[in-house]
């Protein structure tokens, strides 16, 4: 896998991915931050984990929401201290057993972003399931 990050003029710059994707980045606040990148991206990967694991199970998934808190150092590096991850998920026949078994082996086996995380960021997970 490769990226290249190319300054754009202020402290805007543009990721290119080597499979073509593009995204643009702001230390200004006109575009997402780095640091919300990372916090969306764990979100995203592990998302991506609970979605598959639960399709596996033969659930029939509608929805799967993750909601991101994540908590800073105060000082410089500033970097995440806590990153929760709630999941939101709706379906038909979804059990407590099978969100919790995916939400768990998302962010303790799968998830290659809070994987990433472990060991510096305290990250805890919660879900809820919204019946259809």
């Amino acid at each position: 896998m490769k990226a290249t990050v190319n300054w754009d003029g202020g402290l805007s710059f543009t990721g290119t991915t080597d499979s073509g994707y593009r995204t643009v980045m702001d230390g200004d606040g006109n575009a997402i931050s780095p640091m919300e990148s990372v916090l969306v991206a764990a979100g995203a990967c592990s998302s991506v984990d609970v979605v598959e694991i639960l399709k596996k199970g033969r659930f029939a998934l509608a929805e799967c929401r993750c909601e991101l808190d994540a908590t800073r150092a105060d000082e410089p590096p500033r970097v995440f201290t806590k990153l929760h991850a709630h999941y939101v998920v709706s379906g038909e026949g979804l059990t407590e057993k099978a969100v919790s078994r995916a939400v768990d082996l998302s962010a303790e086996k799968y998830c290659s972003v809070m994987l990433m995380l472990q060991g510096k960021v305290d990250i805890t997970t919660s879900f809820e399931i919204i019946e259809q």
